[in-house]
């Protein structure tokens, strides 16, 4: 499996805007970021820089600005952040997970309805 750099929340809020928009330059991510936030744009500098040293981001000259795409793909990312927090807090099982959430009543009715329709169409496609 590919090593997936630590990524800190706000970063991943940069992240988000790379994916979104990839390949995208500076200015464009200062725009999308300033809308959503408050930060300032040396902010967003600052974490733009910290992603390409931590190899999440690679970025490349394109005359007077700098354009980024990502190295890791979304999937991966949140595919490997969602094995990290079953296993922290739920001892790696996802059955855990929704027993706590049903017993702690923050699944609604129609969230029960929706995972329901969710594992019948798994159950079909395992039949196939």
């Amino acid at each position: 499996m590919k090593e997936i750099p630590q990524i800190t929340e706000a970063e991943y809020e940069v992240m988000k805007v790379i994916w979104k928009y990839e390949p995208i330059s500076t200015p464009e991510v200062v725009e999308k970021l300033s809308n959503k936030s408050d930060w300032k744009p040396n902010t967003i500098h600052t974490m733009l820089a910290r992603l390409v040293k931590k190899k999440a981001l690679h970025v490349r000259k394109d005359g007077r600005v700098f354009i980024y795409t990502s190295l890791v793909e979304k999937n991966e990312y949140v595919g490997q952040k969602s094995k990290y927090f079953l296993q922290q807090f739920f001892g790696g099982t996802l059955n855990s997970m929704v027993l706590n959430f049903i017993e702690n009543d923050q699944l609604s009715n129609e969230d029960i309805s929706e995972l329901k329709q969710i594992l019948s169409k798994s159950d079909k496609k395992g039949e196939k």
